[in-house]
């Protein structure tokens, strides 16, 4: 999983290897699909936005928290071809759980509508058009 992280002033791109998975190509496809699906950065306290878009081997995760910035992680498939010092095989991992895949949150129900106001009455006061004071020359 490649992903950007937070460096001093900047950022930088962080790599990391999520797993190895025996078989062919398209078990590893559907292994590292469900890692994407569940993946769940702990940067954000609240996500606004998640977006999982396909890209070739791997997948490309687009999320959105309360700043609006979008930070984004690459999940690649790689075939390992050369390692000087292979690490010790896993323990077999325990069947998960289904996951429920995420949803955005649901949208805040909408005011009910005020409703129609009655038209302001109208006084009836007999008002002139043009004030007698407009055009008087003895005022000055």
């Amino acid at each position: 999983m490649e992903q950007n992280i937070a460096r001093g002033h900047g950022l930088a791109w962080s790599l990391s290897v999520l797993g190895h998975v025996e078989g062919t190509r398209e078990e590893a496809q559907a292994a590292l699909r469900e890692r994407a699906d569940r993946f769940d950065p702990a940067l954000f306290s609240k996500v606004t936005r998640r977006r999982l878009y396909g890209d070739g081997d791997g997948f490309m995760l687009l999320v959105e928290g309360r700043l609006a910035r979008a930070w984004h992680y690459r999940f690649r498939i790689a075939e390992l071809l050369e390692d000087s010092a292979p690490p010790p095989p896993p323990p077999p991992e325990p069947k998960p759980e289904p996951v429920e895949r995420w949803q955005p949150p649901s949208p805040r129900s909408p005011k009910p509508p005020r409703p129609p106001q009655p038209p302001a009455a109208r006084h009836e006061v007999d008002i002139p058009e043009r004030p007698a004071w407009l055009g008087r020359d003895d005022l000055a």
